[in-house]
């Protein structure tokens, strides 16, 4: 571990590293779509899809799969696409829920002003009399999963204020991940919520921390990355363990290809930086 991740080395007897996984894509969108689907072309489950699908859920207030974005403080070209967290040719309700990165968490959860609680609840029960009797004429899949995400969000209208509210964290919980923490949306505040989601028994959280294509300045904008994840990542898996949740929780990190240990550019300069390797 190098010396840009300091907090990381403090954990180091928890980490296992795996370096005979490679790829044979070049670029950022398909080797990530390899990564996280199995094959570089779209239309196939993801992985939290699977695990989804496979294992089922254990909160029924939460969805199973769910998808932190960082906030980044600079803009990034890299895209995150949504099939990143796809369920492929599986019912869309095994696909992943992304939580915004800033304002309301999820759009639309909230009743409009003024409508009360026992109506909304009339609404959804006459809505699925009618979908349930549109699946029995057709049998469509997608209407049960109509019915069930419905009924998610209804129960997520008082499960997610609950889960991203972070007021009810110790003083001790910001020191752990760091200063960055405070801040909504970053990667240390993602890897609270992550840890509070590990406490809720959702199955699978998926982090996305992008901007790590270094072609040049990698001496500067990657050290910054490093700073941006290396206390939390760390806090994380503390965390986890201080509250014996590491024994049955698995943490992976990893991204879609290294990079060459040749420089690119001047290597020698400030400028200088990695090129993409798919075999290493």
């Amino acid at each position: 571990i190098g010396e840009w991740m300091p907090h990381l080395k403090k954990v180091a007897d928890e980490l296992c590293f795996i370096k005979s996984m490679t790829t044979h894509e070049i670029n950022h969108a398909p080797a990530m779509t390899h990564f996280l689907t199995g094959h570089q072309i779209p239309g196939r489950p993801s992985m939290g899809g699977w695990v989804s699908y496979g294992l089922g859920s254990e909160n029924k207030d939460l969805p199973d799969f769910l998808v932190l974005l960082s906030k980044m403080r600079r803009p990034t070209d890299q895209p995150l696409y949504d099939h990143y967290w796809g369920s492929g040719f599986l019912p869309s309700r095994y696909q992943g829920v992304k939580l915004r990165n800033s304002g309301d968490p999820v759009l639309y959860l909230k009743d409009p002003e003024g409508l009360p609680r026992h109506l909304r609840r009339s609404m959804l029960d006459g809505l699925s009399e009618l979908n349930s009797m549109r699946l029995a004429e057709t049998g469509d899949p997608e209407i049960t999963t109509r019915i069930r995400q419905y009924e998610m969000a209804y129960r997520m209208q008082s499960s997610i204020p609950g889960l991203t509210d972070l007021s009810d964290e110790p003083e001790s919980t910001f020191e752990l991940y760091g200063p960055d923490s405070r801040r909504p949306g970053s990667y240390a505040a993602n890897c609270i919520l992550a840890r509070r989601l590990a406490e809720r028994n959702v199955r699978f959280t998926q982090l996305f921390h992008p901007d790590w294509d270094h072609h040049s300045r990698l001496s500067s904008w990657c050290v910054a990355r490093c700073r941006d994840t290396d206390q939390a990542s760390a806090a994380l898996i503390q965390d986890l363990k201080q509250r014996g949740l590491l024994d049955d929780t698995l943490v992976i990190w990893g991204g879609e290809f290294g990079r060459g240990v040749a420089g690119q550019g001047k290597w020698d300069s400030p400028e200088g930086g990695r090129d993409h390797h798919p075999r290493c």
